[in-house]
């Protein structure tokens, strides 16, 4: 059983349930480690890692159709601090940016009154780090700043648009995904709208491309499968619009950029997945399904390795990585080396059960790690799975073609050290090794094993089931049950099951399967078991099968109440259980009422045929306990006096409790029926007749002396017993549903249910204190109605839900630290912002400790805060963090992925790869000099080709190389052709340029310029006159405007240097990068990359993030250092220091100063920083000391400055 305690004040919360069909793509898996969900016009925030709901939002009127987490790209500190923001979209156009901590709206925007289509926060943060871009029916995308609510710009297209996708890899270029193709936009800038209407390009449907429509040759064997469905798409990407009856356009499901490499998009068919090259705009791989697959849904691309999670019909998901080009060029059968991007299946889940009501709707993945997956069910469920690396050499499928995958044998960006603990399948790029390209050396053994892939359901969070509910709360908390009390609330479903939910953390507490049809009613018979009631179909007599259970919660028992009676009878309309749940009324619309002894089991009393039909009833609550125990101590004295036996005073006791009263009404008459031991009933009407100033009773309440009675005209009438005073108000709301009192001595509010809302009066003034309408102030139906506490309502509602409400009955949010959870959660964004920013300071360095602790409380202040949260940090993470040998740069590293810390994450992982990479090949170096700030040194692995220009030279120059490769397999036009030719001849091909040149036909326009470019390649000569001729013609041609014809002349005599200056001149910063990655040696290619730098930090850009990770692929790490200090980022600058100074990337710098201290004759200023610069200084130590004492010992108080070896760790 859920452990819990006693919370008396209970927090407004409501359980959601199925969801609606608008509610399809309302999901997101932030940065912030947190999923969002849109149920209806709620969202739910849901924690994957202990399947909790924290948090549910409430402010939309309408159906939530988008939600996206904001990013965490920027460096955070107390004025930028972690937060929980989120933006949700619904369909009246209305957006919402929350504060999700405090469950409060930030700002609300309204631009139209249609479904919002698309939304999205921008990435780049370095401008600002509040604007939201969304997608306006029909035809307008907006930005907006976030913050403020304030609209910065809007611009129109042609066509309606359906979505877009921003490029992962330059902030100015997107997608639009409209209803004829696809407009790619280059020139956005949160400054100003877009100035053109984009590139238009077509999408020619894949069952409609030309080139599945043309035969085979006879000759040719039929192709099957992946293969076919590679012929189909030939051709893909037209600027010319196909014709109507060639293409189907709404077959698109999505479109997306690739995150994991450089100008390469996927489109999402239910049959296929395309992958384009957009430099080629062909399509450069497909990962078709066979005709008896199930069909995609969705598709989301990795970033950190070139791989796919992919969501089918049956709510399977897949995971396919992307197969090794290497292993083609080893292939000897011709037709299997023509290379193309395949996605081979590496692992799937278990499908769920598709029903009519039960479908998947969407997947997310976890942004951080890529490793986990959650897919939410049309039924409410969300199904949490985790990827998980198995090592072994054996392959579950022996007969697969497949290349087995490897797991790199390292942890957080540095080799595993033969003793260091490590968190097991941390995130995907420590699970599966980098993908081999064409040319590439793969890794040795020693540092890869072989693993096999397989999901696992870590979580699984279920919802209400569809309504309609019968809701009842259990007894109220008295002081006497104080002790073991639990706020309970039963959820009768129209599937016959009872819901027990405990209100205190939300969770579910009990599922009791009890009837076979639609539970009507629930009444509660103590703390711990309830009675409940379902009524079947009627039959063509109008009569029904009734099932009265009675349920002990703690053991799940239950039984029929009423034996073997219940089959065709009339429908029961209502139980009534006595307040001192001693007997119960049971209420049949057309047959007399039956009156049972709740403790026995036993029928008292079945009242005759003739007696009057009840429409409403009540117990009366006259006798309460106390007067109750004064009976039965007057019963006992009195028994003492005549002493009498033990069995008559158990006769006499029995008779004094079960003296009762009850309250019914018919005919609008009022009777007193009174229980005697005998069991005989006798009428005396105690009340004046209403005559015509009330309808047709239907239901009454009875508290102390108050009465209310409502009717179904919707008038309420207060009765005060003691003064024998009525009053009647009409609320003019029709039919009064339910009337309850709340509970609580003295307590006289009331709760009334109506056809269109409820209500909550005060009966001793006689006023309404609150009231909700549906239309009006909520969008939602009330199904049932109940008091939680004395101050709050339950409500269950047409939507699936059950709320928790305030008296004043506005649907609010919650604040999360109110919570209280059953499982504690790890998110620093929780936290204060100064808490979490010492939390993560704690973390990270302890130079105070000689050992590395988890015990937070000698930091003041904040201490008791962020105690509590390192103790739900998960235990493998807590002993890897105490580990010594765990080295600065891989806990910095481990931190940004707890904190979910995008910025932190993207700079460590680069400072990283290059600390280790230049102090590993300055050790390689043979003289003491440093190499030069643009030494690419030799490595064992690579930087991820996901953060493209920062990759080494060597590996970018292969990886372009197989590109261009797989674009020449792929071009089917002239066009294609022309575009390889001109990327073979900028990487230096100029063999297989030639070819290409020649290819093109005699009738082309082209043909004559291609010919004699063939020859100019061909007969090239590396003389003076010559050059200086192309470099004229080069130069004239770029002023003239034919910058990629002149930038191609510079490439062919050598001239890449001036080349990419032209390029940069003209704006062209990343092609101009790119030129310099693949064809210009390290120090020319370093001047170009600085240059485009420092660009980047100008105002214009402001992209200064980004040009910190340039400068660290350069090894400017002084300048590096510089420019943190200068940004304020200190933590980041202090840490990245100390780090050089281990990895002893910045002794040369000590060095060079202390040899200008010598030539300047300070010769013990020299000494002391030549001790600093560890084994580089040992020479210049040796030179300064030769000759003193005839040696070249070092003198002692030098050496304790010696950093030694360990800049080598």
């Amino acid at each position: 059983m859920i452990p819990y305690t006693v919370n008396i004040k209970l927090a407004a919360r409501t359980l959601t349930g199925t969801l609606n069909l608008q509610n399809k793509s309302a999901v997101d898996w932030g940065w912030q480690g947190l999923i969002a969900q849109g149920c209806h016009s709620s969202i739910l925030i849901i924690d994957p890692k202990t399947a909790q709901t924290i948090q549910v939002l409430e402010r939309h009127k309408a159906n939530v159709v988008k939600v996206k987490w904001s990013r965490e790209n920027y460096y955070h500190n107390q004025s930028s601090p972690y937060c929980l923001r989120l933006a949700s979209g619904d369909a009246s156009g209305k957006i919402i940016v929350w504060d999700v901590v405090s469950g409060t709206a930030h700002c609300e925007i309204q631009e139209h009154s249609k479904p919002i289509q698309d939304l999205d926060w921008l990435w780049n943060q370095d401008a600002s780090r509040d604007l939201l871009l969304a997608v306006h029916p029909p035809n307008y995308i907006v930005l907006w700043n976030g913050d403020t609510g304030t609209k910065l710009w809007k611009k129109s297209y042609a066509e309606n648009i359906l979505s877009f996708s921003f490029d992962p890899f330059d902030p100015s270029h997107m997608a639009l995904l409209t209803s004829e193709g696809i407009v790619f936009i280059t020139d956005f800038t949160p400054s100003k709208p877009p100035g053109s209407g984009g590139k238009k390009v077509y999408i020619a449907s894949p069952h409609a491309s030309p080139a599945h429509t043309k035969p085979p040759p006879a000759a040719a064997p039929a192709p099957t499968g992946a293969k076919k469905a590679l012929n189909k798409v030939k051709v893909l990407i037209t600027n010319e619009k196909p014709t109507a009856e060639a293409v189907t356009l709404n077959d698109c499901l999505q479109l997306s950029y690739l995150p994991s490499k450089r100008n390469h998009m996927l489109l999402l068919y239910p049959r296929e997945i395309l992958i384009l090259d957009l430099e080629l705009s062909q399509t450069v791989g497909v990962v078709a399904i066979e005709r008896s697959g199930v069909p995609f849904i969705q598709v989301t691309p990795c970033a950190q390795r070139d791989a796919l999670y992919c969501l089918h019909e049956n709510g399977c998901i897949t995971l396919r990585v992307c197969r090794s080009t290497a292993a083609a060029e080893e292939a000897t059968d011709p037709e299997q080396s023509v290379q193309e991007l395949v996605y081979d299946l590496r692992s799937q889940c278990d499908a769920i059960r598709v029903t009519k009501t039960v479908r998947p709707y969407r997947m997310v993945i976890c942004p951080v790690n890529e490793n986990k997956a959650a897919l939410m069910v049309s039924d409410g469920r969300v199904m949490l799975w985790e990827l998980k690396a198995h090592t072994g050499r054996t392959s579950a499928n022996p007969s697969s073609c497949l290349s087995p995958l490897y797991s790199p044998v390292a942890f957080c960006g540095a080799p595993l050290g033969p003793s260091q603990k490590r968190i097991q399948d941390l995130s995907l790029n420590s699970m599966i090794g980098q993908t081999l390209i064409g040319g590439e050396v793969p890794p040795p053994s020693s540092n890869q094993q072989e693993v096999q892939l397989k999901f696992l359901l870590s979580g699984l969070l279920s919802g209400l089931p569809l309504p309609p509910f019968a809701i009842r709360m259990c007894p109220p908390l008295t002081t006497k049950n104080i002790n073991h009390y639990q706020p309970l609330l039963a959820a009768g479903t129209s599937n016959g099951s009872i819901l027990v939910y405990n209100l205190t953390s939300g969770l579910l507490h009990k599922e009791l399967s009890v009837h076979s049809c639609e539970v009507r009613g629930i009444e509660w018979v103590s703390l711990t078991s309830f009675l409940s009631f379902a009524t079947s179909a009627p039959n063509n007599m109008g009569l029904v099968r009734n099932e009265l259970q009675h349920v002990d919660l703690p053991t799940g028992r239950c039984f029929a109440f009423r034996g073997e009676r219940g089959n065709d009878e009339p429908p029961i309309e209502m139980i009534k259980v006595s307040h001192l749940k001693q007997y119960l009324v049971v209420v049949f619309k057309e047959k007399p009422l039956e009156l049972w002894d709740v403790r026995t089991g036993s029928l008292l009393r079945e009242m005759a045929k003739s007696f009057p039909t009840v429409t409403a009833l009540e117990w009366s609550p006259s006798h309460n306990l106390k007067s109750l125990k004064k009976k039965q101590m007057a019963a006992r004295e009195a028994m003492a006096r005549q002493t009498v036996s033990d069995a008559e005073q158990s006769n006499v006791e029995s008779s004094v409790i079960s003296v009762k009263e009850y309250h019914f009404i018919q005919n609008f008459s009022f009777f007193f029926c009174i229980l005697q031991q005998t069991f005989l009933f006798s009428f005396a009407p105690t009340l004046p007749v209403l005559q015509g100033s009330m309808g047709s009773i239907t239901c009454i309440a009875w508290k102390g002396d108050t009465l209310v009675l409502g009717d179904v005209d919707g008038n309420l009438n207060f009765w005060d017993l003691k003064a024998r005073l009525s009053r009647g108000i009409p609320t003019h709301r029709g039919w009064v549903k339910k009337i309850r009192f709340a509970p609580g001595k003295g307590n006289q509010k009331l709760l009334v249910m109506y056809t269109d809302g409820a209500e909550v009066w005060d009966t001793k003034e006689v006023q309404m204190v609150s009231s909700m309408r549906i239309g009006r102030n909520v969008n939602y139906r009330i199904l049932d109605i109940d008091w939680c506490t004395s101050d709050k309502v339950v409500l269950a509602s047409d939507d699936g839900c059950v709320r928790v409400l305030e008296m004043a009955m506005k649907s609010a949010s919650y604040r999360m630290d109110e919570q209280d959870l059953t499982d504690p959660v790890w998110c620093p964004y929780l936290l204060l912002p100064r808490a979490a920013l010492t939390l993560k300071a704690f973390l990270l360095l302890q130079p105070w400790s000689g050992t590395f602790t988890m015990d937070i409380t000698q930091v003041r202040i904040i201490g008791s805060v962020c105690l509590s949260v390192c103790d739900w940090l998960p235990s493998d993470t807590k002993s890897v963090l105490q580990d010594p040998e765990l080295t600065l740069l891989q806990r910095c590293l481990l931190v940004s992925r707890l904190f979910g810390d995008e910025s932190d994450l993207h700079f460590w992982t680069v400072a990283s790869h290059y600390l280790q990479s230049f102090a590993q090949a300055r050790q390689l170096s043979v003289s003491s000099a440093d190499g030069g700030d643009g030494a690419q040194p030799p490595l064992q692995h690579h930087l991820d080709i996901c953060y493209d220009v920062l990759c080494e030279s060597s590996y970018f120059q292969k990886f372009q190389l197989d590109r261009v490769h797989l674009q020449e397999v792929k071009r089917s036009s002239y066009e294609h052709t022309k575009k390889c030719a001109d990327q073979l001849l900028l990487l230096g091909q100029t063999d297989r340029a030639v070819q290409l040149l020649l290819e093109t036909s005699a009738d082309n326009s082209s043909y004559y310029c291609d010919s004699l470019k063939a020859c100019l390649v061909t007969t090239i000569t590396s003389s003076g006159p010559s050059q200086s001729t192309i470099k004229l013609v080069a130069t004239n041609m770029i002023a003239n405007g034919k910058l990629a014809e002149g930038v191609q002349l510079l490439c062919l005599i050598d001239k890449a240097a001036d080349a990419c200056r032209y390029l940069q001149t003209y704006g062209e910063w990343n092609r101009a990068a790119w030129l310099a990655k693949v064809r210009l040696n390290p120090a020319e290619a370093s001047d170009v990359l600085k240059r485009w730098a420092e660009q980047l930090c100008s105002p214009q850009f402001n992209q200064k993030s980004k040009a910190i990770l340039l400068l660290l692929s350069l090894g400017c790490f002084y300048k590096v250092g510089e420019m943190l200090h200068s940004m304020r980022q200190f933590d980041r600058a202090a840490l990245f220091i100390e780090a050089c100074l281990k990895y002893g990337v910045m002794e040369a710098a000590f060095v060079d100063y202390a040899r200008l201290l010598r030539s300047l004759g300070l010769r013990e200023g020299a000494a002391l920083w030549a001790s600093r610069a560890g084994s580089a200084g040992v020479q210049l130590m040796e030179e300064l000391f030769q000759g003193e004492g005839g040696g070249t010992e070092v003198p002692l108080e030098y050496k304790e400055f010696d950093l030694g070896e360990e800049g080598t760790e």
